[in-house]
């Protein structure tokens, strides 16, 4: 099983690389505030969340102590 590999020369390569670019499609401004803006939103949205989970759990245990030590 011999591959060989062709080798490029860095000329060619960057030159691939350009012609590969070209066809690209790149998000327009829009979208990318729009995309940011819901990445945002939802990391608000998830801390907020997790923030409220761990003070419930935190008051539950705290009461879940007190109960079991007698005070």
């Amino acid at each position: 099983m011999n591959i060989e590999k062709k080798k490029t020369s860095p000329a060619l390569f960057v030159r691939q690389v350009r012609q590969e670019l070209q066809k690209v499609t790149w998000a327009g401004r829009r979208e990318v505030f729009v995309s940011s803006a819901i990445v945002i939103l939802l990391i608000i949205l998830f801390s907020l969340f997790f923030l409220l989970t761990d003070q419930i759990w935190s008051f539950s245990i705290k009461k879940i102590i007190q109960i079991g030590s007698g005070f």
